[in-house]
Order: structure tokens, then sequence, then C-alpha cells
């Protein structure tokens, strides 16, 4: 292990996660965000923080894959993470989350219709209006409270009228941060963020992050034009609705930048103004000595001695076979040690069928 490194991969970071908070930034990514005291993130305890201490405790990286998580670390950058389906790159995220305990990953993942505000924040004004009908329904002759009319735009056959909107309730209900938004909430340490197949985004969505990355922070507009009425509005957070966090001034400022992981499968290229601001990292399909790891890390099985493995042997050589006709998953080899270690597909005449079956490709000709 390298002095300078604070991932590891192997687990038991409390210290490293010490060094992490305690580290100095660049001066261009220091930030002056002031946390709410009284808002608490996920810590390492719970449903959401086991699912991500299991996935990412599974994940063996080597040593170039560290030198670059640490680069990103350090630097406070976005990391970009190329290379094909199934090599682990969305469990990377989890595996830093696990290794430095930084609590539950947060997941945004994208689509060709996604857009920014989707990870910022969500606010619905469709249902703050309904709620002001129904309101006015239940106390008739009641005056409207001086609330000020919605910003977000209501399409024109929504039935609504001025009184409607003037009583409309406290827009903080309708109001929730995303998991972009909660990633850069003020905290002490980072929290990691996992931008799912960001290759799959429409052209606009790269250039559109760009801001929101150099600032370490955003406005919600909707909170800013109340700013004078209501400085300060509790919302709900991407962890939890329920769970309200103090935003003032409707702006939202992060003190230490989180752990950005960006996925790619490599579908479209991205702006250079995109990649000057990422830290880049390609993860290539493991070969016999890493997946060998891989196996003994998740389940718990030496392939690398003894004739009672050579099954298992077998299928990490089958598995490296079928890969040079079209690219396959990590997890297709897990899939198939679990299932001869549960004894099926046991027969040896089963065994093509079995390959065929458990092993088959994602690109290619017989995909």
């Amino acid at each position: 292990m390298k002095d300078w490194w604070l991932y590891h991969g192997s687990g038991e970071g409390a210290d490293r996660r010490a060094r992490l908070e305690a580290g100095s930034p660049p001066p261009w990514r220091d930030f002056t965000g002031a946390p709410d005291p009284g808002y608490a993130p996920p810590g390492c305890s719970g449903a959401a923080w086991e699912r991500t201490r299991q996935r990412g405790e599974g994940y063996v990286p080597d040593e170039p894959e560290k030198d670059v998580v640490n680069t990103a670390l350090h630097l406070r950058r976005p990391l970009l993470v190329t290379g094909k389906p199934g090599v682990g790159k969305s469990t990377l995220a989890h595996s830093i989350a696990a290794d430095l305990n930084l609590g539950p990953v947060l997941h945004w993942p994208i689509t060709s219709r996604t857009v920014l505000r989707d990870g910022l924040y969500l606010y619905d004004a469709i249902g703050r209006l309904q709620e002001a009908g129904l309101e006015q329904l239940r106390t008739p002759g009641a005056l409207p409270r001086p609330v000020v009319p919605a910003p977000a735009p209501v399409p024109a056959s929504f039935p609504v009228s001025v009184e409607d909107v003037r009583s409309a309730p406290s827009i903080s209900r309708y109001l929730r941060l995303g998991p972009l938004g909660t990633a850069l909430l003020p905290q002490d340490r980072p929290r990691v963020l996992l931008v799912d197949e960001i290759d799959k985004s429409d052209i606009d969505l790269p250039g559109d992050l760009l801001t929101v990355f150099e600032d370490g922070g955003f406005q919600i507009p909707e909170l800013a034009r109340l700013a004078q009425e209501d400085p300060t509005v509790a919302i709900g957070t991407d962890d939890d609705p329920d769970t309200a966090v103090r935003i003032t001034q409707g702006r939202v400022q992060c003190r230490y930048f989180p752990v950005v992981v960006l996925t790619s499968n490599g579908e479209r290229d991205f702006p250079p103004a995109f990649l000057r601001r990422c830290v880049r990292l390609h993860l290539e399909p493991p070969g016999p000595d890493k997946l060998a790891r891989i196996v003994r890390r998740r389940l718990g099985i030496d392939i690398g001695s003894g004739e009672e493995h050579e099954e298992y042997q077998d299928l990490v050589q089958a598995f490296l076979d079928r890969g040079e006709d079209g690219d396959l998953a990590t997890d297709q080899l897990l899939n198939a040690i679990q299932l001869r270690l549960a004894g099926a597909w046991s027969a040896p005449s089963d065994r093509g069928r079995f390959l065929d079956t458990v092993m088959q490709h994602l690109t290619g000709p017989t995909a």
C-alpha cells in the first residue's frame, strides 16, 4: 500500500476516512457551505448501508485503479469510469463508500430523457395546487393565505385560479432534493454519488453538469423567490423524503465536494470541457489472476490450488475462452460457480448447454 492512498479497497478504513476528512483541498476546490446542525446524513448502519457494504466488499481493485481513484479523491474531482458492460464500473462506487465508511451510495441512473434538474431536486407544483383546491373545499369562505404564486409553469389545461395558487400550502412539502442535490449538501465528509451510464444522456447533460461541478452547488429558484418571506425552508432528501434539511436563501452549497463516480459504456464521446474536469479511469476485462481473486473474495473459493477445485478452474478457462467471441460480464462466471456449488447442472452431458445458458454473450453475433 502507498502512503498517499486513502482508498485501499480492503475495508477497515476508519483511520483513512479521518485522513480524508482532515485533508486540505486544492485552493480551487475549497468550498464554504455551512452544515445544518439539525441534519444527520445516513451513517454506516441500516438496510441501505448493508446493500452498499455487501456490494462494495466484493470488488477487487488493481493497483492502477487505486492510483486513479486516489488521484480523484485528493483533487476532489469527478471520476469518469469507462469500460465494457460487466467489468465493475458501478461496483467501484460502492467499493469506495464501503472502504472509507462513507455511508450508502446515492444513485442517479441516467436515461435519454434525464435533465440536470432531475438530479438536483424535484418539485411537485401540480400536487401543491391540487392540495390548495382541496383545502378551499374543506373550508369554504376561508381567506386565502398570503403565499407567493408558484413559480413553476402550470399547463394551460389545468383548471387553477389565482386564488388557488395564493392559498397553496407550504412549498416545502412538495420539494425534495435529488441524488446530486443530496450529495452536494454541506457536510464534513463526502457522500458517494453514482451517476450511472452518463453516455446514455441527452447531448446537453454533460455540459449542464459543468457549472455544478465547478461551483460545488446550485440554486433552487422556487425557494430563492420566497427568500424574503421565508429565508430558510426545510425539505426532504433523496435518502428519505421525511428527513428534512434546512436550505437558506434557496442555495445548496457543498462544504466537501462529493465523491462522484460517472460510468460510461463508451456509447458516445464527451466534450473536452467535460473531460477536463474529470479524472478518467478505463477498466479492462479481468484476466485469470484477477478472476481468481474475485471468486475468492465473493465466494470464498481459492480456485488456484487443489484438485478439488479443478472444476471451477475449468469454468474460469471456459469464461475466458468464450470471452474471445463476445463480451461477458464477471457476474456470469460467479453465477456459473454458484450453480455448481448448489449441485445444479452437474451431469457431464449438460456442460455445453450449461455454458450457453449462464455465459451467453452480451455482444457479438451470438448475443
